[in-house]
């Protein structure tokens, strides 16, 4: 059995060790994960029937883009608008996100040791990943914005510039849903933390859904303003247990 990731850079991905080690673990010696840059998605489905796959997961930037590659979505994934998991059934390419329930599932363990819950929470980003985050946010009745380059372009978004200049209330979240900061460009942060309003992160939770590097500039930065923060490592495990999940129980 064949499986894989598509993206179009993947040298900051961890998800082929991931699997080859489960699958090692599980004795299944016929099982494999590869790794495959695509230059577009163009021709999904016939690629992925050629290549003789039974299932792959999909990241950046193609969360979204993949959609309309598919037969059909999950109601998750229709819900969230994004599809990160694919599951191939009788020749038909089936679109599933195991992003949001990893997301939600792997958040109260950030909040486990304080007493306050979210207040609200801000998203960086807009992409396939801030949609995941945005659904959990909205299934756990936590009020979320976007934080956008361009919120004109989207609804529920406000500039960077504006959060910023916002009066954080104790126990809020700010999620890091952009590729900003990731492998290679390790140097770069998706939030400039250096602002004075910044200085002091107290009773805040930050969450970047990087888990390459660990932790990331933007963590480390968070981190010594004092807020509480997590690295997406055990995210990357739980939506690949969830997507597994799907593949072993295809029929």
């Amino acid at each position: 059995m064949k499986y894989g990731l598509i993206g179009k850079k993947l040298g900051h991905s961890w998800s082929q060790e991931y699997f080859t080690h489960k699958f090692a673990e599980l004795g299944l010696t016929d099982h494999s994960y590869e790794l495959f840059e695509l230059p577009s998605v163009e021709g999904l489905k016939e690629w992925a029937l050629r290549e003789g796959l039974s299932g792959f997961n999909v990241t950046v930037p193609y969360k979204q883009e993949v959609i309309p590659q598919l037969d059909a979505l999950d109601e998750v994934a229709s819900a969230v608008g994004a599809v990160n998991c694919v599951t191939v059934e009788n020749d038909r390419l089936i679109g599933h996100n195991t992003d949001a329930p990893a997301f939600r599932d792997t958040l109260s363990s950030l909040i486990t040791h304080h007493s306050s819950p979210i207040t609200q929470a801000f998203i960086l980003g807009t992409g396939g990943a801030a949609r995941a985050v945005a659904y959990a946010l909205q299934q756990l009745a936590i009020p979320h914005t976007f934080v956008s380059r361009h919120p004109d372009h989207h609804t529920n978004a406000i500039s960077y510039d504006q959060l910023s200049t916002l009066h954080f209330p104790l126990s809020t979240l700010i999620t890091n849903a952009t590729p900003v900061g990731m492998y290679p460009d390790t140097d770069r942060t998706p939030l400039e933390l250096n602002n004075s309003q910044f200085s002091i992160l107290n009773s805040q939770f930050v969450y970047d859904l990087i888990y390459n590097p660990s932790p990331t500039l933007f963590l480390r930065q968070a981190a010594e303003r004092g807020a509480i923060v997590k690295d997406g490592l055990e995210m990357l495990h739980r939506q690949a247990d969830l997507s597994w999940d799907f593949w072993r129980n295809i029929k």
